[in-house]
């Protein structure tokens, strides 16, 4: 797994794509591949009301990925310094194999550069001391971005605080 983390705090979130919009726009990626996705749940009925939740999905950067196994040339590569995995554009065949192994749906398929595309947690961000761009931009702020081992923690934190929060609060 990467060292790193992508959280999401699903009842903050209103769906409204900004991640998706600003993740393209890093990776200068057209309408079509979507590296960080937001799934809409629903409609249900939630007290009577219609309801709509949403999930992110970014890729989980596996620690043995199916997508860097599958992949015949090596384009699919995992960072040893923190385990982000992702795509070296100039030894992508555009095979589409990783594509296709990939569980999660995570690798996309840009049409544009013929290549396969995915979540790499913006590297060029991160190298630069930044945050990936689908966290600087979401409008909620319902995603986090950190370390695997700290964002547990505050997500706890978050939780005991929303169940202990008197009733008149909620």
């Amino acid at each position: 797994m990467s060292i790193y983390i992508l959280s999401h705090d699903a009842e903050n979130c209103i769906g409204c794509q900004a991640c998706e919009i600003h993740c393209r726009t890093n990776k200068a990626l057209g309408p079509g591949p979507a590296p960080c996705q937001i799934v809409t749940v629903g409609p249900r009925e939630v007290n009577g009301q219609p309801r709509l939740s949403f999930v992110f999905m970014p890729c989980f950067h596996c620690e043995d990925a199916w997508c860097r196994r599958a992949c015949p040339t090596g384009a699919m590569k995992r960072r040893e310094a923190d385990g982000i995995v992702h795509v070296d554009a100039a030894l992508c065949i555009g095979c589409k194999t990783c594509i296709l192994a990939c569980p999660w749906g995570a690798v996309q398929w840009d049409p544009v550069s013929r290549k396969a595309v995915k979540c790499d947690y913006c590297m060029d961000r991160l190298d630069a001391g930044l945050q990936p761009a689908c966290v600087t931009k979401c409008v909620t702020q319902c995603l986090s971005f950190g370390e695997a081992a700290h964002l547990p923690d505050d997500r706890r934190r978050r939780h005991a605080e929303a169940i202990t929060a008197p009733d008149t609060e909620r």
